[in-house]
């Protein structure tokens, strides 16, 4: 079979774009502390949704922006939040995007990272744009010690919300799990979304080896490692939190130009065509998976005509070769035969119907000719494992 050539990446866009956003509000983010909201809530910076503009709005207060934005300071200090992650997990990588705040951004930014055994008991609630943090509120932060938490992003300049130049992206190298951060801004002005690449780390040592779990989750550590194409939606969207809310939260993929001009079906009515897509995901933890679902919600004119999933375990030395291979590797071994879509339907399939039952570590799924899935799930038991998995150590993946 055929296989497209995928866009080549711009020369400025790191790997770690391709990990889950930990913080979004889809995950259950939130901003739980802010120094001061009076132009636009700092809730704001966890949108899923990308920043918008709108020329002729205008709040009470001044301008609505799309994002975070302070009032200009008049007072000693500087401006910052507290966010508490929905998805604990190790940080790869961070992009403060300024979008739109062009004479409004501010200059220079610091991220600052903790771990708390149990989240605080204050939270923001309600829209709050034109307010600031009370006494009562910095009192009770003030308990979280957070200016000492070790530091991520030192002061770093940002640049302003141009297209061209709006996403200032942050390489981090932080092998501790974290469960909040606290964002700096200097001294104040306007930050439009936050965006927080990682992967989730779970206590698996709190699950049983008799409970099913899904092994690919994004809240158990399951992370896309590659794939072949995502022209209309990441394939990270499919190990996301319930069921997608539309088609943009799920994965896509353009149409192929290699289909036939006359498609013909086998006996079992699957399309016979020359090329397919793929995404590979690495699990959260080894296991046997028992039971799969793809579901292809939303997906009613553009569903894949079939799909198949494959798995196989590697260790972090041979995931690291994969994907400088782009992943053709000869381990692969079938999990779930070819099988027949339907449009906006969720496919379940039981152990009878999937041919591995020995432990893996990664999957990847294969669609044909090409299409949408909204959701991912790969349920099964996780098993203990003897030495360092991929999943404990994580070279950085590379498209």
């Amino acid at each position: 079979m055929a296989e497209r050539k995928t866009a080549v990446k711009t020369a400025t866009e790191p790997n770690f774009l391709q990990f889950n956003d930990l913080a979004c509000e889809a995950v259950s983010g939130k901003v739980i502390f802010a120094s001061d909201e009076w132009f636009a809530p700092a809730a704001n910076l966890l949108k899923r949704e990308p920043p918008q503009f709108i020329a002729s709005a205008f709040t009470e207060f001044g301008k609505w922006m799309d994002g975070w934005e302070t009032r200009r300071k008049r007072i000693p200090g500087h401006d910052w939040c507290i966010i508490q992650l929905g998805v604990p997990g190790l940080i790869y990588g961070f992009d403060v995007d300024t979008s739109f705040f062009t004479g409004n951004y501010s200059p220079h930014v610091s991220i600052q990272a903790g771990c708390l055994d149990q989240p605080p008991a204050f939270t923001l609630e309600r829209d709050r744009t034109g307010m600031a943090a009370s006494d009562s509120q910095l009192a009770a932060v003030a308990k979280l010690g957070s200016e000492a938490w070790p530091e991520l992003v030192c002061m770093s300049e940002l640049q302003p919300g141009y297209t061209d130049c709006c996403h200032n992206y942050f390489e981090v190298n932080f092998n501790r799990r974290v469960t909040h951060l606290r964002l700096n801004m200097y001294p104040d002005g306007g930050i439009a979304r936050l965006r927080v690449f990682g992967v989730g780390l779970r206590d698996w040592s709190s699950v049983s080896t008799n409970q099913d779990v899904d092994l690919v989750a994004l809240t158990n550590g399951g992370v896309c490692l590659g794939y072949s194409d995502a022209h209309f939606g990441h394939p990270r969207n499919m190990i996301g939190l319930g069921r997608a809310a539309n088609m943009a939260d799920g994965w896509e993929t353009a149409r192929r130009l290699d289909r036939p001009k006359n498609l013909k079906v086998d006996q079992r009515g699957i399309l016979q065509v020359p090329g397919w897509e793929w995404a590979v995901f690495r699990l959260g933890h080894h296991g046997v998976i028992g039971s799969v679902e793809v579901d292809t919600n939303h997906f009613k004119g553009n569903f894949p005509d079939s799909c198949r999933i494959e798995a196989c375990t590697l260790t972090p030395e041979e995931e690291a070769q994969c994907i400088r291979s782009r992943w053709n590797s000869g381990k692969w071994q079938v999990l779930l035969p070819p099988q027949k879509l339907r449009p906006h339907h969720r496919h379940l399939y039981s152990s009878e119907e999937l041919t591995l039952s020995r432990p893996v570590s990664h999957i990847r799924l294969i669609i044909a000719p090409d299409g949408g899935v909204s959701r991912l799930r790969l349920w099964g038991r996780p098993t203990p494992v003897s030495k360092a998995t991929a999943n404990q150590q994580r070279p950085a993946s590379k498209l």
